[in-house]
């Protein structure tokens, strides 16, 4: 007995739901507003960023070498290994930023996501970082299709 059709039904609107997935680009759900710190930043500083409701911080290391620091960063290497507030940034954050280009589909963002076990990707063109996705902004589209 199925509860919530049958499993034909099912494959079905998977297949229909990818392909409206595959459908929409990164480039245009991505958020182009982004925070940039130096890498000399102490993770005090980065976390009263945080405080008012930023989740994540790029983090630039040199003119080409960008990096992100994010909320869940703190929890798992900040709080967990006591480092001192003082710290900086370049020692917490993640180097090199792993990117997406904003031609791609945001089902192809969603699966590198889940791939690398991340929830943020920058979103990069000709070497440059322009933008922003998050899990966030994939779910916020998921919840416009209607069942």
């Amino acid at each position: 007995m199925e509860f919530f059709g049958s499993k034909k039904n099912k494959d079905a609107s998977n297949n229909n739901l990818e392909k409206e997935l595959s459908q929409i680009l990164v480039k245009e759900i991505m958020a182009k507003e982004l925070i940039i710190a130096p890498q000399s930043t102490t993770i005090y500083q980065i976390s009263k960023m945080m405080e008012q409701g930023i989740g994540s911080v790029f983090v630039k290391k040199d003119a080409e070498t960008m990096g992100i620091i994010t909320d869940r960063d703190f929890a798992i290497k900040v709080a967990a290994n006591k480092y001192p507030l003082d710290m900086t940034v370049e020692n917490v954050a993640s180097f090199p930023v792993e990117t997406i280009s904003p031609n791609k589909s945001i089902l192809e963002a969603a699966k590198k996501m889940a791939a690398k076990k991340i929830r943020k990707l920058a979103v990069s063109e000709n070497n440059k970082i322009i933008g922003i996705i998050t899990t966030s902004d994939i779910i916020r589209q998921l919840s416009k299709f209607q069942k």
